[in-house]
C-alpha cells in the first residue's frame, strides 16, 4: 500500500475470542476516524481470532463482515489460526498441540464437545464435528488470511520476522511462531515491524518494531495501534 499524508492504518492485536472486546475498540477506531482529514482507512487483523476467550465464532463473523464503513480490512494468519486449521485437516497430528493451547474455548463456541482424550480417534471425532458446524464461510475465511501487510515504512505481521532476511524470502512459520530472535533483535529490518503474539503489559515500542498484543483473553485490554502523518496512537479497551 502507498501511504499517503491522509491515510491511516489501524492494527490490532491479538484477540482471542474477546468479540466484546473488538466490539468496543472498532468503536474506538470509528469515533477516532472521524476526527481525522479524509483519506485512506485500513483495519489490519494481526491474527489469532480463536482460542482462549469465550466467543472464537463470533469473533469470526464480525471480522468477515467488517462493521467499519469506508476502511478496508485486512486479516492476518496466527498462529492459533494456523493450529485450528491443521485440526481440520490432520487432527491427530495437530489435535493434541492445539487442545494444549486454547481450543477448548473454540470448539465450545461452535457447539463442539473437547474430545474425552489425546488419541487419534477422539481427535478424528472432534475433527468431523467442528468441520460439520463450521460454517462455509468460516473455512473460507481462515483459508485466505494472509502472512503480512506492508504499509509505507510499516510491516505487519502476526509474530515477527527473521532478522537479516528480506521479507519476500521469510519463511512462514517464523511470521506465525517466531520469538525470541525477532523480539531481542536490534537489527534494522527495513522497516518498523508491528506485530502481535508475545504478551506485554503495555504496548512495547522499540526502534525497529511495536509489540501490541497485550493479552485481551485475560487482561481485558485489547490494543490497536494507528500510523499514518507520521505518528502513531494507542487506542485500547
Amino acid at each position: 500500500m502507498t501511504f499517503g499524508p491522509d491515510d491511516r492504518v489501524y492494527a490490532i492485536g491479538d484477540i482471542h475470542g474477546r468479540l466484546d472486546l473488538l466490539d468496543r475498540l472498532y468503536r474506538l477506531i470509528r469515533q477516532d476516524s472521524h476526527n481525522e482529514p479524509p483519506g485512506r482507512r485500513v483495519v489490519v487483523h494481526l491474527g489469532d481470532y480463536v482460542d482462549r476467550g469465550p466467543d472464537s465464532r463470533g469473533v469470526i463473523e464480525r471480522v468477515i463482515t467488517p462493521p467499519l464503513p469506508g476502511f478496508q480490512s485486512v486479516a492476518l494468519m496466527g498462529n492459533h489460526d494456523f493450529m485450528m486449521l491443521g485440526f481440520l485437516d490432520r487432527p491427530a497430528e495437530v489435535g493434541p498441540g492445539w487442545i494444549m493451547n486454547g481450543a477448548g474455548a473454540t470448539l465450545a463456541s461452535y457447539g463442539v464437545d473437547l474430545p474425552r482424550r489425546l488419541d487419534a480417534d477422539e481427535m478424528a471425532r472432534a475433527a468431523g464435528a467442528l468441520a460439520q458446524a463450521l460454517p462455509s464461510s468460516h473455512r473460507a475465511f481462515l483459508d485466505r488470511l494472509v502472512p503480512h501487510y506492508r504499509a509505507g515504512p510499516f510491516l505487519f505481521v502476526h509474530a515477527g520476522i527473521r532478522p537479516g532476511r528480506p521479507i519476500d524470502a521469510q519463511d512462514f512459520a517464523d511470521l506465525i511462531w517466531i520469538r525470541e530472535e525477532f523480539l531481542d533483535s536490534p537489527a534494522d529490518h527495513g522497516a518498523v515491524v508491528v506485530h502481535g503474539h508475545s504478551i506485554t503489559r503495555e504496548p512495547d515500542f522499540r526502534p525497529n518494531r511495536i509489540g501490541i498484543d497485550t493479552g485481551a483473553y485475560r487482561s481485558g485490554r485489547l490494543t490497536a495501534l494507528r500510523v499514518g502523518d507520521g505518528a502513531t496512537k494507542i487506542l485500547q479497551t
